[in-house]
């Protein structure tokens, strides 16, 4: 996992008519109440609130022209005002991120739009491209997704890392919070890897606008995985296998592990 400094970056505002509208913007949905740890996108981490973290690594993507934060809550809209962020009020009763990011979308003018959650302070810029680029270089594809191989063992049975199996041409058969594929001799061969997917997405803008309109589907609240809707609906989820991880915060513990990392990098520059 690379790490490194928040740097500055230029900030293009994707709602300016007078300027060329990107081809692909980041939209980061940024929920204030989060159950488990509430206000974590102003949550400190080395002097800056998540969210400025997340924008910034976000900006850094080499096809990513624009960032835009979606939030219900004027505190996180003022934060990213204070560091020269572009941020939208949205409706809190939204389902899911992707339908607060719908809302944003309606109103941009991009090709393209890519979900980066508001909690992974540590995501790779590089992997938000590889995302994006089979978006850019197929116009069959309409939504892409990623995924790396589980590394530690633990993590098949946690229902906490959500994996995911994929078909021959690289499309999602499936994603579960359960250990697949099964184990059903208690072990699996070297041809059957374990992937951990990674909650970060691509869309065509117009499927995101016609996708956040669908009905909510029994395995998507079952798992409480809404990616499970698209598959659902019988669209096809394009999924590319990065080198990078990430750490989502979703505890206490999980945002001290996230500020030593930084902490780390921070002091070997």
């Amino acid at each position: 996992m690379l790490l490194f400094a928040v740097h500055p970056v230029e900030f293009v505002d994707p709602f300016d008519s007078t300027a060329r509208a990107p081809l692909v913007v980041a939209v980061i949905p940024a929920r204030f109440d989060a159950s488990r740890l509430p206000g974590k996108p102003l949550a400190d981490i080395a002097g800056r609130p998540m969210v400025e973290h997340v924008y910034r690594r976000a900006a850094a993507a080499r096809l990513v022209g624009a960032v835009v934060v979606a939030t219900d809550d004027a505190r996180v809209a003022a934060a990213v005002e204070r560091f020269g962020g572009i941020a939208r009020m949205t409706s809190a009763s939204h389902r899911t991120g992707t339908d607060r990011i719908a809302e944003v979308a309606a109103n941009l003018t991009c090709d393209i739009v890519v979900n980066v959650q508001g909690d992974e302070p540590l995501i790779e810029p590089a992997m938000i491209d590889q995302v994006v680029e089979p978006l850019v270089n197929d116009p069959a594809v309409d939504m892409t997704t990623a995924y790396c191989i589980v590394r530690d063992p633990a993590d098949h049975a946690n229902p906490n890392v959500v994996k995911v199996v994929v078909d021959r041409r690289g499309r999602a058969l499936y994603f579960s919070r359960a250990p697949i594929p099964h184990r059903r001799d208690g072990r699996l061969t070297p041809q059957v890897p374990v992937f951990k997917h990674i909650g970060l997405y691509g869309y065509r803008r117009r499927f995101l606008l016609a996708f956040s309109t669908l009905p909510q589907t029994p395995l998507e609240l079952s798992e409480s995985l809404e990616q499970l809707r698209a598959l659902e609906h019988g669209h096809h989820i394009h999924t590319v296998e990065t080198q990078h991880d990430s750490i989502g915060v979703d505890t206490p513990e999980d945002l001290d592990r996230v500020r030593r990392h930084l902490l780390a990098a921070t002091a070997r520059t």
